[in-house]
């Protein structure tokens, strides 16, 4: 079965994508050119935000078996794509000022039943900026979530249906992270009242598909290896890792993740042109061709867990697991 992996891999290394990137700039300034911001993404946030609401109502009489397929073939790749453009907002990528990337990022979370978008850009920031940094890092599973769940298939499949509620129990571990704002408040108070809406005035059933949907898009589904193909290590030393399959076509390019971690300030739609202008770097990268595959190694290889990421550490290590 393997040996159990006991703790996170550290390092002493800094992390690879400030160095990369300056790089590539010497040697492409051309992908200058591709930073910037594309204003169309909010459009396709009304639409997909509309196109579940009209989903959700078409779905009030129907059997819960019929709403919970629907859910994970339709509904899940709809909120995802809203998370991605999420992240999209949060990375200031929609609009020039900031407040209008908010209040995009708030509608884009209204059919996701739980609000996280103004949370998740102030948590997702400090990832880009202390990558691997324990009590920084919201990516990285607490130690006591990576124990509990342990590399079983039951634990992980335990992990992937619950987590949602497995991120909101790690900011209390985290530094310099301000959970409450008047934005904060304001993204619970629009979300929260939308699922008060559909519930009274819709249908409790159209409510259970928006649901089922939400947790499908990040949790026991394909699209939740995407979780799994950033930064989990399946090739040491590196520790961020792309994904270029077809699922990139409805997910908006978030696969390119290597990319985005070297330029965040490149929207989606312009990433694979930052790959195919550097392709001496990332076609030299280890990266993932299906995440379906990569979903059932997470789920059924004893060697890969919560821990099997980088955590960064003043000690003397190395990228081996202690």
């Amino acid at each position: 079965m393997g040996e159990k992996i006991k703790d996170f891999f550290y390092t002493e290394l800094s992390e690879p994508h400030k160095q990369r990137t300056k790089e590539i700039l010497i040697e492409h300034p051309e992908v200058r050119k591709l930073i910037g911001r594309n204003p169309l993404s909010f459009f396709l946030i009304l639409f997909i935000v509309g196109f579940q609401l009209i989903f959700a109502i078409i779905l009030r009489g129907q059997h819960w078996w019929i709403i919970l397929i629907s859910a994970y073939f339709i509904g899940a790749f709809a909120n995802h794509c809203l998370f991605v453009l999420i992240h999209e907002a949060a990375h200031h990528l929609i609009f020039k000022r900031n407040v209008l990337n908010i209040i995009a990022g708030i509608i884009a979370d209204i059919p996701n039943v739980i609000p996280s978008s103004v949370s998740f850009k102030s948590y997702h920031l400090k990832h880009h900026s202390f990558q691997g940094n324990y009590a920084l890092d919201a990516d990285i599973a607490s130690k006591w979530e990576a124990k509990l769940i342990g590399n079983t298939p039951f634990g992980k499949i335990l992990w992937e249906l619950l987590f949602p509620v497995f991120q909101g129990l790690r900011p209390p571990r985290l530094k310099e992270i301000k959970f409450l704002s008047i934005w904060t408040i304001l993204n619970m108070i629009v979300v929260f009242g939308f699922d008060a809406f559909i519930i009274i005035f819709i249908s409790p059933l159209s409510f259970l598909y928006l649901t089922f949907s939400f947790f499908f898009s990040i949790g026991f589904h394909p699209l939740g290896a995407r979780w799994i193909q950033e930064h989990f290590i399946v090739s040491p030393p590196q520790e961020t890792y792309s994904y270029y399959g077809i699922l990139n076509i409805p997910a908006l390019n978030v696969g390119y993740h290597n990319e985005h971690h070297d330029f965040p300030s490149i929207p989606w739609n312009r990433l694979p042109k930052l790959k195919a202008a550097v392709p001496e770097v990332y076609n030299n990268l280890v990266s993932h061709k299906s995440w379906f595959k990569l979903w059932l190694r997470f789920l059924f290889d004893p060697k890969i867990s919560l821990y099997t990421r980088v955590v960064r550490t003043n000690r003397a290590g190395s990228l081996s697991a202690k």
